[in-house]
């Protein structure tokens, strides 16, 4: 992430100190309260993990945890078939956990509403069969959980362990035991909606369909039904990153990705969904966290579920 310039009075001094990696935000937007930037770079993660405020949440394995990790990180695995961030409801993968369930995660953490958060986890996955960008998704769908959860400044190391690891930074053994809080907050029921407000929003609210390009044409077919729900718009999330390193592209170019697609009124409806629920992350973090779009929904049943009750559009060849 290249650096952002801040204007030169204290207060923006102090605030370039714990934002590093700054994006310029509008001042009426809810991401200029933000005293964490949403993308953090390893710079300022080794020179920050000592925060009181701050809590690393390492989101690989329990194994490649204990086998060494960035100093004072706690772990809390996703697994996108088991985990504490995930669930499996009505037969559908990568479900929402129910608000209980969540906040009791949460407070296990030691996180409170105001904490500063950062997900790490590898930028490659560990699975060869794994799409490569796939582990980027999962600690963007840690990240959108808690974000839906309350937690306000959510944050993901670019580049990941892998990033750290690879420019020879300090790993360590120790593991980290939070103190467990009473955590309290109001899920943001707004965000996750269902197949039915999908179909009743066809024609008003944006659909954006976070596949690759070849899922959404129907070229691909791992579902009962080919393409894409009528009127979606392809917007791969393997776009949102960098191939080479797993880093995050630069603001400025996601935002034109984004612009071309959804336009730039960041006010409009837009809708997000993929295959099962996790692609889809990629797009809504960046798009309300680093862009700054405010009326962003996520269809968390996916394509996985759409095709239970309606049909898909596939593309019609010449």
């Amino acid at each position: 992430m290249k650096k952002k310039v801040l204007f030169a009075l204290p207060v923006f001094v102090l605030l370039a100190a714990l934002l590093p990696d700054c994006y310029a935000y509008a001042k009426d937007s809810p991401l200029a309260t933000r005293t964490i930037d949403p993308v953090v770079s390893t710079d300022w993660l080794e020179a920050n993990s000592g925060l009181k405020d701050l809590v690393i949440i390492d989101i690989r394995s329990g194994a490649l945890y204990r086998a060494g990790h960035i100093s004072n990180a706690i772990t809390l695995p996703f697994d996108r078939d088991v985990s504490v961030w995930i669930t499996k409801r009505d037969n559908l993968d990568l479900e929402v956990p129910e608000e209980a369930d969540l906040f009791k995660t949460i407070g296990s953490a030691g996180i409170k509403s105001d904490s500063r958060i950062v997900i790490v986890n590898d930028a490659f996955p560990t699975d060869p069969q794994t799409p490569p960008f796939y582990a980027r998704t999962y600690a963007a769908r840690v990240a959108d959980t808690l974000i839906y959860a309350g937690v306000k400044n959510v944050a993901i190391l670019d580049g990941g362990h892998t990033k750290w690891v690879k420019e020879g930074r300090t790993l360590s053994t120790d593991i980290v035991t939070p103190v467990p809080v009473t955590y309290r907050s109001e899920v943001n029921k707004a965000m996750f909606v269902s197949a039915h407000y999908v179909k009743e929003n066809i024609g008003k609210a944006l659909l954006i369909d976070a596949r690759e390009a070849d899922a959404y044409f129907g070229a691909t077919v791992s579902l009962p039904k080919a393409g894409h729900i009528p009127t979606a718009k392809s917007l791969p999330a393997s776009w949102i990153w960098n191939s080479k390193d797993g880093t995050y592209k630069h603001a400025d170019v996601l935002g034109k990705m984004a612009f071309g697609v959804v336009g730039k009124d960041k006010a409009k409806e837009i809708i997000v969904y993929c295959g099962v629920g996790n692609t889809a992350s990629g797009w809504w973090f960046v798009l309300t966290q680093v862009l700054g779009y405010d009326h962003v929904k996520f269809y968390d049943g996916s394509a996985q579920e759409w095709v239970r009750y309606y049909d898909m559009v596939p593309y019609q060849w010449n």
